[in-house]
């Protein structure tokens, strides 16, 4: 169940002293090939951390070897000086891969190493920590790394996260692995997190961006906890070829959503302060452009999340999110659900509200705009004074 589960792939993760506290705060997935294809997304926020930029510039070239990710710093809003630190670590990684032998594919160098970080923006890494650590990581690269990998990614998060999906039989199949980190600033736009995604099909970059494009746009991008968009927002996806095998587009799209959707519910599920997980569905929506936008209002509706939060099936909140929209549709022909009874019908009161049983971690909201038959899926959660104590007392 991780980053290692697809053959082609080592990975470590080790405590280089980045986090005051001890934690493993660096870890590193390195691709052996024989194939270096790779793509990637980011955040669509205009303010991007060093490494974003570094990532992004890197992919160009549609290859990497290597990714190296911290937590316990962003690299956000460093200027000049954090993007040369994200320029040495990525130069300290293929020096460090190279001198310990890791040249399968012929050599490592800067330009197909990506770079990830998380934490706290507006600070400076301590380098005199990272570029050491690097070292640490490369030591302890294993084929069974994966867990500690994405237990070093962690920043608020209180677990680790990891999804694999492995198509075919041994021998003759093909597998995506992934990792996460993400618990805070979870907001469409990507939402917040860094991502690996490894799999050893033989796949060309531009197959896999095709799929990984797919895969986020109706999952991690159809995540909203707390309408912040964060500055570091990865996903990355890195092909082996290693297993031989090329799949047909469409299953190998469908492997690869299937991943990226598991991670993004444990995102949701591991939200900061979060008591309750929210299934927001819009159906009968004039197109999916409209049913999305409604689920976002919905999911942003911070009157709403609080009445979930106190397991009031509050519906005139939903409503009145559903009105703030460009969308198509009438005021009197929506309905509403909330966990299956429906509470509001044409616009106005319906079936009991009594009957609603919100007692249990899944709250499920189902939006009938009456304008035609598209749908989706948005997921958020409630907003509870965990949430507020955890993100006052962040940076202190």
């Amino acid at each position: 169940m991780s980053i290692t589960a697809a053959k082609g792939f080592t990975a470590a993760g080790i405590a280089a002293g980045i986090k005051e506290n001890g934690n493993p705060d660096l870890a590193l997935v390195v691709n052996t090939g024989p194939r270096l294809a790779a793509a990637g997304v980011f955040t669509s926020n205009r303010v991007k951390a060093a490494p974003v930029l570094w990532s992004e510039q890197v992919l160009k070239g549609g290859q990497l070897s290597a990714v190296v990710l911290n937590s316990g710093g962003a690299n956000a809003c460093t200027g000049p000086k954090g993007f040369q630190d994200t320029h040495a670590t990525a130069e300290k990684v293929a020096a460090s891969l190279n001198t310990a032998g890791y040249d399968e594919t012929g050599g490592h160098d800067a330009g197909t190493v990506a770079v990830c970080s998380t934490g706290l923006i507006g600070l400076l890494l301590p380098m005199d920590k990272v570029l050491p650590g690097v070292d640490k990581a490369v030591a302890q690269l294993s084929p069974h790394g994966g867990e500690k990998a994405a237990i070093a990614i962690k920043t608020t998060d209180s677990v680790h996260k990891t999804a694999q999906v492995t198509v075919g039989e041994a021998g003759g199949g093909w597998t995506v692995g992934g990792m996460a980190k993400g618990a805070g600033m979870l907001a469409p736009g990507l939402a917040t997190m860094l991502v690996v995604l490894t799999t050893d099909a033989d796949l060309p970059a531009e197959d896999l961006d095709a799929a990984l494009r797919s895969a986020t746009r109706t999952t991690f991008d159809r995540v909203d906890s707390d309408g912040c968009m964060s500055t570091n927002d990865t996903v990355l996806l890195l092909a082996s070829g290693a297993s031989g095998v090329v799949p047909e587009k469409d299953a190998f799209t469908e492997a690869v959503r299937t991943v990226c959707d598991d991670l993004a519910r444990q995102l949701i599920g591991d939200a900061e302060g979060a008591s309750k997980e929210i299934r927001i569905e819009v159906i009968n929506a004039a197109n999916e452009d409209d049913a999305v936008e409604v689920g976002r209002s919905i999911a942003g509706n911070n009157l709403l999340k609080c009445a979930v939060h106190g397991e009031d099936p509050n519906w005139g909140r939903v409503l009145s999110a559903i009105g703030t929209t460009s969308a198509a549709f009438e005021p009197d022909r929506l309905n509403v659900a909330i966990n299956d009874v429906w509470v509001c019908k044409n616009g106005s009161f319906g079936e009991d509200r009594e009957l609603v049983d919100m007692r249990y971690r899944e709250v499920r909201i189902t939006a009938d705009l009456a304008a035609g038959d598209a749908s989706a899926v948005i997921w958020s959660n409630d907003l509870t004074a965990d949430y507020v104590h955890e993100n006052s007392a962040y940076s202190s």
